[in-house]
């Protein structure tokens, strides 16, 4: 049994980094060869008159854009060099924890059958949402932001089509081989767990949390997947759940819009701690916002299809 397990972890390991290889590699060689070029400084300029109305200063449209186009870790890197006070790097922090990296995640969960603006919408609405409410809300946090014991690491200066090709091949091997090392032993230890019937009682446990949020019990796996690991990363479990356990378009897309906003928690969390913000308030955000707003479409989806059914009924 072990040998089987093991040998179909791996090959569903190895078809999953292939499949988001072919998303994550191209993307990260497109946005690291962008980041040499006036693209992202353009962007920055236009962007930076609207940080008024998040209570931003225009600096905070650096860690935005990189983050955005990028990770949570380069918009990290980024708000180390600015001079922000701590309710500037909170906003962002929140911000920042709905939409990052949008192109490799918003492209990845696709490939779990969810369309692409979807994602897209959900994402930047509740990062836009968010950054506007708390502007209004918190009055407090006007001291500078202390960064604790992060440091800022030396950035090598990279020039010429040689220099940068080969900056942006390395960073997307990375990607690539970082994909692996999680998805693979991830995929093999799932498998065992299906084997050995673990995660029919992990679903049984899950399903009032799944049912409140109007999903069936089998889109368990799918849930955990994102909340643990991420959207990135979590995308090969999510990807086979859907495949093995039957979950409906409708629960993956209603999964899909609560991790939007709550997906990768304790680590998405965890790492802007040493900026000097609470991380509790972020957290508790995050399942806040994806509670709610999850909640609010499985009710009006549940209503559209009920007076679908009505009207065939009639018809009949």
């Amino acid at each position: 049994m072990w040998v089987q397990s093991l040998t179909k972890g791996l090959k569903v390991g190895l078809q999953t980094v292939w499949s988001l290889g072919k998303i994550i590699f191209p993307v990260t060689l497109i946005v690291t060869f962008l980041q040499h070029t006036p693209v992202l400084p353009w962007l920055i300029d236009l962007i930076a008159p609207l940080m008024s109305v998040f209570g931003l200063s225009g600096d905070a449209a650096i860690p935005l854009v990189i983050g955005n186009f990028l990770n949570i870790y380069a918009a990290i890197g980024a708000i180390l060099t600015l001079d922000l006070t701590v309710k500037e790097v909170f906003i962002i922090a929140v911000m920042m924890s709905f939409s990052h990296n949008l192109l490799v995640e918003s492209s990845v969960v696709t490939r779990v059958g969810v369309k692409l603006w979807i994602a897209l919408v959900v994402r930047i609405g509740l990062a836009l949402l968010s950054g506007i409410v708390i502007n209004l809300v918190w009055k407090g946090g006007g001291e500078l932001a202390k960064y604790g014991l992060i440091q800022q690491g030396d950035q090598e200066t990279v020039s010429g089509i040689w220099g940068i090709s080969v900056d942006a091949l390395q960073k997307a091997g990375i990607g690539i081989f970082q994909l692996a090392i999680v998805v693979i032993p991830l995929m093999v230890v799932i498998q065992i767990l299906k084997d050995l019937k673990w995660l029919e009682k992990f679903s049984k446990w899950m399903s009032p949390v799944t049912r409140m949020l109007g999903m069936q019990p089998n889109t368990s796996t799918t849930l955990a997947a994102g909340l643990l690991f991420g959207l990135a990363y979590g995308a090969g479990v999510m990807i086979q759940a859907v495949k093995e356990d039957g979950v409906s378009k409708k629960d993956v897309t209603l999964a899909i819009i609560f991790l939007g906003a709550c997906h990768a928690v304790v680590e998405d969390t965890l790492i802007f701690a040493p900026l000097g913000i609470p991380v509790w308030p972020l957290l508790l955000i995050r399942l806040v916002m994806a509670i709610l707003v999850t909640a609010i479409v499985a009710f009006y989806w549940n209503r559209i299809e009920i007076a679908r059914r009505k009207e065939t009924t009639y018809e009949f």
